[in-house]
């Protein structure tokens, strides 16, 4: 242990009561409603092998988790978050700012960010990134500058598609979803339109301020519904609506196949296989985060990490891979479970 982590040790020892007998007995676990799925199978397997009692596992969304997360060190305060995305520089320094200082991250697996439909529509949906752009976007780039979307059916975006008004229920903005979705398919979509290929070319400083600022906009008009956190209340509205169209992680899709089928996307449809190898185009990594000033004081903490981490878990034949997870390639696992059991600390976020 180095002196840095000896001296957080101390501290948290400190904040949570002088010591692992004062602290509390169930470890505490914020963040991602896709990672939610992981970390409770976890919870419920080391629970059940170990007789401790069982993580208390919240579905925060990524922004949101990782606000309480970085909020301090002590027993007041969660033990891991979940992430469906890297945490950001912000975030970093708000951690940093409350003295939470010693956090290791972990890469646990491979999520698509899949669109899908109620498996009544009889369409057989297959969209462009640029598409999909023009179906959410609150406004649009034309050569003229930048207009309220106009779009109302998907007939109205290509004459091909389905004469169906567009209706698609995604996450709200504390959800690291929305960040992957509007990263992965809105900014490129938008980059694809013509008016912003001419804007490159014109002005490079003026091209990436409007990905940033206009490109990454959802409307709010009525076409795309905020839908909270809570995934399975988008099935729900799916199962109700043939034309709807939902956003969520790769794993609550294939929780309901049942009921559920994939949009695919560039032709490309979400699998274990294609956001393994990234040929699906809205994969994305899976993170949990751990505050390494609260292991070995909060009780089993250490060891749950320790079961996360396992082949049982994380392997291609694990329980984890078992509900959806796309499992990271072996070299790469292994590393991640060497580090992130020993609790190697984390650099800046850039």
């Amino acid at each position: 242990m180095t002196f840095s982590r000896l001296s957080t040790s101390v501290l948290a020892i400190v904040a949570l009561s002088a010591g692992a007998a004062a602290a509390r007995d169930a470890i505490r676990i914020v963040g991602s409603s896709t990672v939610f799925p992981y970390t409770q199978a976890v919870a419920e397997q080391f629970s059940n092998a170990t007789g401790a009692p069982s993580p208390i596992v919240e579905s925060t969304g990524t922004g949101g988790g990782m606000k309480i997360f970085c909020a301090g060190v002590g027993e007041n305060h969660p033990d891991i978050t979940g992430a469906s995305r890297a945490m950001t520089a912000s975030e970093y320094e708000l951690c940093t700012a409350n003295g939470v200082t010693d956090v290791t991250e972990a890469m646990i697996g491979y999520d698509g960010l899949s669109i899908a439909i109620s498996r009544k529509s009889d369409a057989d949906w297959d969209l462009t990134l640029e598409q999909v752009f023009l179906a959410l976007a609150a406004e649009v780039p034309t050569e003229g500058g930048w207009v309220a979307n106009p779009y109302r059916k998907w007939s109205d975006i290509d004459p091909s598609l389905p004469d169906v008004a567009i209706l698609a229920y995604g996450p709200p903005p504390t959800s690291g979803t929305r960040d992957a979705f509007v990263e992965l398919a809105m900014h490129p979509g938008c980059q694809a339109r013509p008016a912003m290929k001419a804007l490159k070319e014109a002005d490079g400083d003026a091209y990436k301020a409007a990905v940033k600022e206009n490109c990454s906009r959802m409307r709010q008009d009525g076409p795309f519904v905020e839908a909270g956190e809570n995934d399975n209340l988008i099935v729900q509205r799916l199962n109700a609506d043939p034309n709807a169209m939902g956003i969520f992680g790769y794993s609550f899709l294939y929780e309901n196949l049942d009921a559920l089928k994939a949009v695919r996307i560039n032709g490309v449809e979400p699998s274990a296989e294609t956001i393994g190898d990234f040929s699906y185009p809205i994969s994305r990594p899976l993170y949990f985060y751990v505050k390494n000033a609260h292991r070995g004081v909060i009780p089993n903490l250490q060891e749950f990490i320790e079961e996360y981490m396992s082949d049982d878990a994380m392997a291609p034949d694990g329980y984890l891979a078992e509900r959806g997870m796309v499992v990271l390639p072996d070299d790469i696992r292994a590393r991640t479970q060497n580090a992130v059991i020993a609790g190697e600390t984390m650099g800046p976020k850039s």
